[in-house]
């Protein structure tokens, strides 16, 4: 996965590999990915002490697991439903769902810190003056 905001690159191994025992915590952790019919579920481990979980940056722990399961709802809407699990930040599971719509004449820009505007100003599609 390529993400646009920070230039972040996230591996999910999908050629049947288990988490390494010896896991040096990353900010994506360690991802491995099956296919179950049209359902791609990505189990995630090995997060560092950094990550956020959301942009209000609720906590975790080296416990942090992720579910994924990520799938076309309709033709140009993909889903993805996350179940998080850390027994030491909380006392049971989180489950969400997210949506996104397919934007087949956008392309992945340079998005930096200091010469784009904030991620909320960009998200929130509002103009910022120049400066």
């Amino acid at each position: 996965m390529l993400f646009e905001y920070d230039h972040m690159v996230r591996h999910i191994y999908t050629d049947g590999r288990e988490h390494p025992k010896d896991l040096d915590p990353t900010w994506m952790g360690n991802s491995i990915g099956r296919w179950e019919g049209d359902t791609l579920v990505i189990d995630t481990i090995g997060f560092n002490d950094k990550t956020w979980l959301d942009r209000v940056g609720h906590p975790h722990s080296d416990q942090l697991h992720v579910i994924e399961r990520i799938r076309r709802a309709a033709q140009d809407t993909l889903q993805i439903d996350f179940n998080i699990e850390d027994p030491k930040a909380y006392t049971k599971p989180i489950a969400s769902t997210m949506y996104f719509e397919l934007k087949p004449k956008w392309d992945i820009m340079e998005q930096v810190c200091m010469d784009n505007v904030s991620f909320l100003d960009f998200e929130n599609n509002e103009k910022v003056p120049a400066k």
